[in-house]
C-alpha cells in the first residue's frame, strides 16, 4: 500500500498565495501566526499523520471499534495515537490562550485537519466534534461552565460531542423528544439520542456531550428546543471526576465505512445537564456547532480525495497493462493511457480546486471573527454564509466522485479491500449525509443565502468573479485564456440562476428548490474555477519572475486549464437544469412511480 505524504506544496502555495495568511496574521491576535510558525506546524503535523495515523487506518478500517455492556473498545493503536495526539498540544491549535490553547487562526489549523482526515478519518472525527463543542461553549457557555470544562477540552483530557438527531427527527428537529425538567442549579435529562459519533469510547475518562432536548413548557417547534451539557461524569468542585452520569451508550452502529469510529446510541434517563445560555435558544446555540461541523466535513471531502489521488497515482505508476498507443512496443505502467491521465487529471484538479475554496472559506472565517472593523466583519461574515453550504455539499460530493475514480483506476483491483482503494470509497460516502444532506446545504444556499436576502452576497461575490476576468485578459497564455473563457461562461451560468431563483422562491419554491443541488453543483465549479484562476495567474507571474519550483507552477496552470475543459465545462448543462429541468421533477404522481 502507499503511505500517505501531506501535499505540504500545495498547501503552502494555498495558504500563502491563496488564503493570504500574511494578512490574516495582522489581525488582532492572531500575530504569531507568521509563514515560519505555520511552517513549523505543518511540518511536524505531516510526520505525525504519515507516522502515527496513516499506518493505523487500513488496520482500524478492518477491525473497527466493538461494545460490550456500554463499554466501547477503539481498534488496537487508536487509544495510543490519541494520546500522542494530546501529548504535541495538536487539539489546543485553534483555541484561545485564556483555555490553554494556542490562539492560532481557523487558517493554520485547516491544513493540519486536511492531514489528520487524509491520514485517518476515523480517528479525525473525535478532535473535529469535540472542537465545535467547545467552540459553542466558547461563545455561549456560562462562565461556570467555561471554566469547567474549556481546559480540559482545549488539551484533549476530555472530549466533546453532540447529540441532535432521535429516532423520529432526524433532519426535522422539531419533532425531537429528548426531555429536560428543571431540579435546582441544573436539569434532569432523559431520551435517546442516535447517530452520536464517539459518543462513547476509550481515549479519555470524561466525555462532554451537548444534547438539545425541551423543557415542559416549552413551545411546539424548533423554537421550543434547549441547549445542555451532560458530561459522562459528574465534575467536583476541585475539577475532579465525580459520580458516573446516567448517560450510557446502548449499542454502537454497523456502518459501511468510517468503522473505526464508534457511531453510537445514546439512553439518557435523568441525567444531570446543564443549560448552556437561555432557554429554547438550543437551535441557535447548535448551529455554532453544525456550521463549524460542516465546513470541517467539507474539508473531508478534499482530505479523502487527496489520499484518494495519492493511492490511484502510485497504483498507475506501478501496474503495467497495455501497450503505449503513441510509440507502440511493449507494456507500460496505466498511466501512460490517456483514459487514465484523464481520470487522474480529474482527481488532481478537483483536489486542488476544493483545497483552494476550502482555505480561502477558513481565511474569510478568520476575518469574520477577529477583523477590528465591523462593517469587514458583517460583509466577510456574509460571504462566509453563502460559502459554507457550498464547501460542504460541493466538497463531499466531488471526494466520493474521486475516490470513485480511484477504485476505477486501480481496476479490478479497487474492489479487493487489500488495496486500501475502496476504503477510502466507503469511508466519503457518509459525508454528504451527516452534518445536513446535500439537498439540505443546498435549500439552505438557495432559501437562505439566496432568496431571503435577495441574491446581495452573491451578486457581490460575481462582481468579483468580473473583476478577475479583466486581469485573466492581460495574460498571453493560452491556457489561460482557455480557462478565462470556461470561467466566464460559468460566472454567466450562475447569474442566470440566480435571477432564476429569485424570479420564483417567492411565488412557488418547488419550482426553485428542483434545481437546489444542480445549482449548488455549479456553485462549487465555478467557486473552485475562481480559485484555479487565482492560482494560474499568481503561477505566471511566479515563472514570469524565475522564482524557481518552475514545475510546480507551470503544472498549477496546466491542470487550471484542465478543471476549465472538464469540470467547469459542465456549467452550461447545470444551468439548464436548473432553469429548465423543474418542470419534470414534480411531474409525477407518487402511484405513477409504481408503474410498470
Amino acid at each position: 500500500m502507499s503511505v500517505y505524504t501531506a501535499p505540504l506544496r500545495d498547501m503552502r502555495f494555498v495558504l500563502n498565495e491563496l488564503a493570504g495568511l500574511a494578512q490574516i496574521a495582522k489581525l488582532p491576535g492572531y500575530e504569531e501566526a507568521t509563514p515560519d510558525t505555520a511552517e513549523a506546524i505543518l511540518e511536524e503535523a505531516s510526520k505525525f499523520a504519515s507516522e502515527v495515523l496513516d499506518p493505523l487506518n487500513y488496520s482500524g478500517d478492518q477491525e473497527g471499534s466493538s461494545w460490550h455492556q456500554g463499554a466501547v473498545a477503539t481498534p488496537k493503536g487508536f487509544r495510543e495515537a490519541y494520546r500522542k495526539y494530546v501529548a504535541g498540544g495538536w487539539g489546543a491549535l485553534p483555541v484561545a490562550a485564556q483555555w490553554g490553547g494556542q490562539g492560532l487562526p481557523r487558517l493554520v489549523a485547516t491544513p493540519v485537519e486536511e492531514m489528520w482526515c487524509s491520514a485517518n478519518m476515523s480517528f479525525s472525527l473525535c478532535p473535529m466534534l469535540t472542537q465545535g463543542a467547545l467552540h459553542a461553549l466558547e461563545l455561549r457557555g456560562s462562565a461556570e461552565l467555561q471554566q469547567t470544562f474549556l481546559p480540559k477540552m482545549a488539551s484533549g483530557e476530555w472530549t466533546g460531542t453532540m447529540n441532535l438527531t432521535e429516532p423520529q427527527a432526524g433532519s426535522d428537529l422539531a419533532l425531537l423528544r429528548t426531555r429536560a425538567e428543571r431540579k435546582a442549579d441544573h436539569y434532569l435529562i432523559s431520551g435517546q439520542k442516535i447517530f452520536i459519533t464517539f459518543g462513547e469510547h476509550d481515549y479519555t475518562d470524561n466525555i462532554v456531550h451537548l444534547v438539545l432536548a425541551r423543557t415542559p413548557d416549552a413551545p411546539e417547534g424548533v423554537k421550543g428546543i434547549s441547549l445542555f451539557v451532560v458530561p459522562k461524569f459528574l465534575v467536583n468542585a476541585d475539577g475532579s471526576l465525580g459520580a458516573r452520569n446516567s448517560a450510557h451508550c446502548v449499542s454502537i452502529e454497523h456502518k459501511l465505512g468510517i468503522h473505526a469510529s464508534p457511531t453510537a446510541v445514546m439512553a439518557f434517563e435523568n441525567a444531570v445537564g446543564y443549560l448552556v445560555g437561555e432557554e429554547n435558544r438550543g437551535l441557535e446555540y447548535m448551529f455554532i456547532m453544525m456550521n463549524a461541523a460542516r465546513f470541517a466535513v467539507g474539508l473531508e471531502g478534499v482530505s479523502i480525495a487527496e489520499r484518494a489521488f495519492q493511492r490511484a497515482l502510485a497504483y498507475a505508476r506501478d501496474r503495467v497493462q497495455g501497450r503505449d498507443l503513441a510509440a507502440g512496443g511493449g507494456s507500460v505502467p496505466i498511466i501512460r493511457h490517456p483514459d487514465v491521465r484523464r481520470m487522474l487529471m480529474l482527481m488532481k484538479s478537483q483536489t486542488e480546486a476544493m483545497r483552494a475554496l476550502a482555505y480561502v472559506a477558513a481565511a474569510a472565517l478568520d476575518t469574520a471573527h477577529g477583523h477590528p472593523d465591523k462593517s469587514v466583519r458583517q460583509h466577510t461574515q456574509a460571504f462566509v454564509d453563502l460559502l459554507i453550504p457550498v464547501v460542504k455539499g460541493w466538497c463531499t460530493e466531488t471526494g466520493i466522485e474521486v475516490a470513485s475514480l480511484g477504485v476505477q483506476v486501480h481496476g479490478g483491483m479497487g474492489f479487493i479491500e487489500e488495496t486500501g482503494a475502496a476504503q477510502h470509497y466507503r469511508d466519503a460516502r457518509i459525508t454528504t449525509i451527516y452534518e445536513g444532506t446535500t439537498g439540505i446545504q443546498a435549500n439552505d444556499l438557495v432559501g437562505r443565502k439566496i432568496a431571503r436576502e435577495a441574491g446581495a452576497t452573491a451578486t457581490a461575490l460575481l462582481g468579483e468573479l468580473r473583476k478577475l476576468d479583466g486581469e485573466l485578459a492581460k495574460s498571453p497564455n493560452a491556457d489561460i485564456q482557455a480557462l478565462r473563457a470556461a470561467l466566464a461562461s460559468g460566472v454567466k451560468a450562475v447569474s442566470d440562476c440566480v435571477e432564476f431563483i429569485l424570479a420564483h422562491a417567492g411565488k412557488d419554491p418547488r419550482v426553485a428548490f428542483a434545481g437546489a443541488v444542480p445549482f449548488l453543483k455549479l456553485m462549487g465549479i465555478v467557486c473552485g474555477g475562481w480559485q484555479m484562476a487565482r492560482a494560474a495567474l499568481i503561477s505566471e507571474r511566479k515563472l514570469a519572475a524565475n522564482e524557481g519550483d518552475a514545475a510546480f507552477y507551470s503544472a498549477k496552470i496546466v491542470t487550471a486549464r484542465f478543471f476549465g475543459d472538464h469540470v467547469l465545462s459542465q456549467a452550461a448543462g447545470l444551468r439548464d437544469t436548473v432553469v429548465n429541468g423543474s418542470g419534470a421533477v414534480m411531474a409525477l404522481s407518487e402511484d405513477q412511480f409504481l408503474a410498470a
